[in-house]
Formats: structure tokens, sequence, C-alpha cells
């Protein structure tokens, strides 16, 4: 799975996405004929046909069946154009939260997620993609949506220390009342909010939180640096929309590849920019671009995450892995007559891209539905 939403795509503000009047009925039929063609077990699709066109003629909704939402939010992960690791869409567990109403239940249900998905016991470490859907947005009640853009995030301080990019959220946070420590590494609580309610903020609890303590398989010192990062990357900013129907609160989560936190959370300039006090550990000439520091101090950076997690026996895919792992996706998925949309801009791995299979080629972009959409 790949994880990382846009970075810098949403601040700590709420959108002003507001729910349609009424579904469209025509997305909803082109929904229910896909999964019942795809799920032969569901029986006829026409009884079906006739229940929602009748329920959203006279409520301007309708609602999803267990397995209607199963296999939409799994047919969402597969029409997701940005992600690289679609290959195991069928795997994806879906949590149906849909009964969930207060921001206590819903909290709890966000830990279980966390809990579930890190794996429990001897099996912690092992990831599975999860995806928990809360209550669907209905034109006239108020929608309930979380602040975060990701489950686990670390905070940033006007200091400069921690996340750069979670600056704004960190300001909302504690004007809520949250203290953190002022560390590198500090867990930011969760916010939600329910319409123009007040928000309400909840704190983590380290059990729900695996956190991988980076080291390098040769630099000794590179412990020293102190970095980690948490290990279930879990996007929670994305509206889940099936068949007409949308889901605001549908957190998200699989398994990080190693490149999303070796050269982007922990590279960039704009998050913890890290490069060049690598290049300084490693004694690289700084002097000038063409002795490329950033290139080498960037390898070895990647090469200690993908290091850190293995030895902590904490799933992670490598950016030539999960690839070739794509290019199997896009053939299966041609095999059953199915396009794959894909953004090239955003398959094609952040370092030694011309290297993957993933870079030689271009990628029709299509808005297929069921997706994830920006709130």
């Amino acid at each position: 799975m790949v994880s990382n939403a846009p970075t810098g795509y949403r601040d700590a503000a709420l959108s002003e996405w507001e729910p349609g009047s009424q579904v469209d009925v025509d997305e909803a039929v082109e929904f229910l004929r896909a999964v019942y063609g795809e799920v032969p077990t569901l029986g006829r699709v026409e009884p079906r046909l006739t229940t929602v066109r009748d329920q959203i003629a006279a409520l301007g909704t309708y609602w999803h069946t267990p397995q209607e939402l199963v296999h939409g939010a799994r047919l969402a992960w597969r029409n997701a154009s940005r992600c690289i690791g679609r290959l195991y869409w069928r795997s994806l567990l879906v949590l149906d939260r849909r009964s969930s109403r207060t921001h206590q239940e819903i909290f709890e249900d966000l830990v279980a997620h966390l809990l579930k998905a890190t794996g429990e016991g001897e099996h912690r470490g092992r990831l599975r993609p999860i995806i928990s859907v809360f209550r669907q947005a209905v034109a006239g009640r108020p929608v309930t949506r979380l602040r975060n853009d990701q489950l686990i995030r670390y905070a940033g301080y006007d200091d400069d220390a921690g996340d750069a990019q979670n600056r704004e959220l960190t300001r909302a946070a504690m004007a809520l009342g949250w203290q953190g420590k002022g560390s590198p590494f500090d867990l930011l609580p969760l916010i939600l909010q329910t319409g123009d309610e007040e928000p309400t903020c909840f704190e983590l609890p380290e059990t729900a939180v695996l956190e991988v303590p980076l080291t390098h398989p040769e630099f000794v010192w590179f412990a020293e640096l102190g970095l980690r990062w948490h290990a279930v990357p879990a996007i929670s900013n994305m509206r889940l929309s099936i068949g007409g129907i949308d889901y605001p609160l549908a957190p998200f989560s699989g398994w990080y590849m190693g490149t999303e936190i070796g050269a982007r959370n922990l590279a960039d300039e704009h998050r913890y920019n890290m490069i060049p006090a690598i290049a300084r550990c490693m004694g690289l000439d700084m002097s000038s671009e063409a002795t490329l520091w950033r290139d080498r101090a960037l390898v070895e950076l990647n090469r200690a995450v993908l290091h850190s997690f293995a030895r902590a026996g904490v799933r992670m895919s490598d950016h030539h892995t999960e690839s070739r792992r794509f290019m199997s996706h896009v053939e299966r998925e041609r095999a059953a007559g199915r396009p794959v949309p894909a953004d090239w801009t955003w398959i094609v791995p952040p370092m030694s891209a011309s290297l993957t299979p993933v870079f030689h080629r271009y990628y029709a972009e299509a808005d297929l539905r069921p997706n994830f959409y920006a709130m």
C-alpha cells in the first residue's frame, strides 16, 4: 500500500464540502450492477435496484448492505489512481462503523482500527490493509469529520521542532488544551468535529501506536540522530464515495513503501530536512551540488528505514519491489478487461525513478467510481 496524503495538502481547518440534496440514481444503479456482476453470490440485481430507486425517490438517499459496503470500498481502492499498492485490493478488511454516533464511540473505533492494523501479540508488525467506514453523509444532517489528515501524525512546533508540515494542526490541538513535550516526535491527538459544534480532542494511547527507532546497517552513529517513525500510515482526510453515497470519515491504512519515510517525510526540506545532517555525519563534500552529496545521503537514509523496519519485524515494501507488483496489477486488470487509471506523478517513486518499471510508460487518468476524494 502507498500511504501519504499530498504533502501540505490540508491544514487544520475543515473544508466546505457538504452532501448533495439527493443521491444520483444513475450512479447508484451503475455501482450496484457492477457489484452484483462481480459477486454472483449476491443474487439477481433487479430486485435490489427496485428497492434502491424507491428509497431514493422517497428519501433522497439509500443505504448500502454490508456486502455492498465491503465490495464498494475495495473497488474504491482498485480505482484510486494515486496508489501504487493496488495489487492487494481484494484483501482490504472493511470495518463497518456506521452505527457509531458519539465522538467517544468514534475515537474508540479509531483506536481499534490502529490496533487491528498493527497486529497483536506475536503478529504485531504484520500490517494489513484496513478501512473503517463511519456514517454516510445525508443532506441536512451535520457531518462528523476528523481534522487530522492521518490518524498518526507528529507535532510541529513554531520553534522548528518536529514535523513542520503539522504546525497548523498542532496549534489547533494546543488551542483545545493539548500540551506536547516539544520533542521531534510527539504524537498529535485526534480532533473530531461534528458540523459547527465545538471539536473534541482525544490523545492516542501509546499502545495503539507502534513506532520503529531508526538505525543503519553500517553507520553506528545513525542511531544517535534519534529518528523514528510510526508503522501504520492511516489516511483520514479522504471522502469515500460509493454508488452516489459519500462517507466523509473513512480512514484507510496499509503499510509504508520505504521511500515515503526516507525520501519524503524525513528528507523534505519542509518536513524533517535530515539530508544535510546525515551528509555531515557521513563526512561528505557539501561544497558543490555536483558532488551529489544529497543523493548519497538520501540513499543511506532510505537504507536505514528499510533496515530498521525489517529488524523490527514490521511490514514495509521497497520501491523497486512495489513498482514490479504494480505492473503485475496492471496486467491482471487488463486480463480481466478493466482499465487501470494511474497518476504518473504519484505512481513513480521519489528516488531512483528511472530504475523502476513504472517510470517508463504513461498511464490513462480517469475518474472511475467508487473512489476516494479530497475533503
